[in-house]
């Protein structure tokens, strides 16, 4: 074979080589473009479901009949809270059994809003139940009533839990 041949076919084979390896980078480049894109458009889905969830809730809780309650325990509570349930003009709004995180949040200062609906403007009832032991190790529940205006403002309502001995063992603040 010629020389010169054999060195065309070795200068050839160093530029599919090089070829080669601008193409592996080429590759990762776009590679790293795709990423970001996924990147972009994952944090466009987080903020359109974010925008979702607030029209959806203008939409099933417009601001003229929207009645919300939290719950947060007293500084003086001196049990613990293991359930709670709230009956509204006589139908059951929410019931709810507490988890050892969720008490642990309350417990730390945390509010929990138990309960969001649609009520009409004018006077109503609520009736709240909390169930729950001492630290003792009885049992301890407690119900209170309670009488609340609807304005054609939303009603933000909260409920302050405490144990026995606290003066109240339940009381409705306006928040």
């Amino acid at each position: 074979m010629p020389k010169s041949f054999t060195f065309v076919v070795v200068v050839l084979a160093l530029i599919g080589m090089a070829g080669s390896g601008s193409a592996r980078a080429s590759s990762q480049e776009e590679m790293r473009s795709l990423d970001d894109q996924v990147q972009e458009i994952k944090t466009d889905v987080l903020r359109i479901a974010a925008e979702l969830s607030q029209l959806e809730e203008q939409l099933l809780y417009p601001s003229n009949t929207q009645v919300s309650v939290f719950v947060a325990l007293s500084s003086e509570h001196a049990f613990r809270l293991d359930a709670m349930q709230i009956h509204i003009d006589g139908q059951l709004a929410a019931h709810h059994i507490y988890s050892f995180k969720e008490l642990d949040a309350l417990e730390s200062g945390g509010v929990q809003r138990i309960y969001t609906g649609n009520f009409p403007t004018g006077a109503h009832h609520m009736q709240v139940s909390v169930i729950g032991k001492l630290s003792n190790g009885e049992a301890y529940q407690r119900t209170a009533e309670f009488s609340f205006d609807k304005g054609v403002d939303p009603r933000l309502l909260g409920l302050a839990v405490a144990g026995p001995g606290a003066g109240e063992a339940i009381e409705l603040q306006d928040w």
